[in-house]
């Protein structure tokens, strides 16, 4: 079946997201920077607010564990969007290439309600989707199949006739179980020469 649908992942496939990106400016030992990042501001910590729970009370119940290091956490909830960096500009070239064509294009990211507020100022490729889908808002994480079925009843969307685009391998074989085409993301010039053999008209990786 032909392709008619694109699914973007936002974080690490269309712009640079780590948490180090924030706190090597606040810490300056590297084994303090480890310890704290995997001992205290874990990514499980960062995945309850991709499933909906607010950034004050992530943080706040983070600060009560651990009071030693409570001006540290609370820096996550004040200076979130320095978690972001570079906008992926090969990736996003490559969205905007699909925008010009007959196709329907969509973001399905886990991505906390506040934090994604605060960030979308910082994201202007935003504009060229459809619509977003995102886990914060909805209450459901990806792999979880609920939130991809959520986008195809909302959105008229055929997983036959769609591809999704993530960097994650188990969101990915989730997609794959349910029907979709996939890509695993690696890199934008991977992504394209994949795109371009599912059918999709892109230039050539590097022209």
């Amino acid at each position: 079946m032909p392709i008619d649908t694109v699914v973007f992942d936002l974080g690490n496939v269309l712009v640079k997201w780590d948490r180090r990106l924030l706190y090597e400016k606040l810490i300056d030992d590297e084994a303090e920077l480890d310890r704290f990042l995997d001992e205290v501001l874990t990514l499980e910590i960062n995945a309850d607010l991709d499933r909906g729970v607010s950034l004050h009370d992530v943080t706040a119940a983070l600060a009560d564990r651990h009071p030693d290091d409570r001006k540290l956490i609370e820096a996550f909830r004040d200076r979130w969007p320095e978690t972001l960096g570079d906008i992926l500009h090969d990736s996003v070239a490559i969205l905007e290439e699909l925008r010009a064509q007959p196709l329907a294009l969509f973001a399905l990211s886990n991505w906390g309600r506040e934090t994604f507020a605060q960030s979308e100022p910082h994201l202007p490729f935003l504009r060229h989707f459809d619509a977003l889908v995102i886990s914060g808002r909805e209450g459901v994480v990806k792999p979880d199949p609920a939130i991809f079925r959520l986008l195809c009843d909302r959105h008229g969307t055929q997983p036959e006739s769609a591809v999704f685009i993530d960097d994650s391998e188990a969101n990915v074989v989730a997609a794959a179980a349910l029907g979709f085409e996939t890509v695993h993301f690696v890199s934008p010039a991977q992504c394209r020469s994949e795109l371009t053999a599912l059918g999709l008209d892109l230039r050539p990786p590097g022209s």
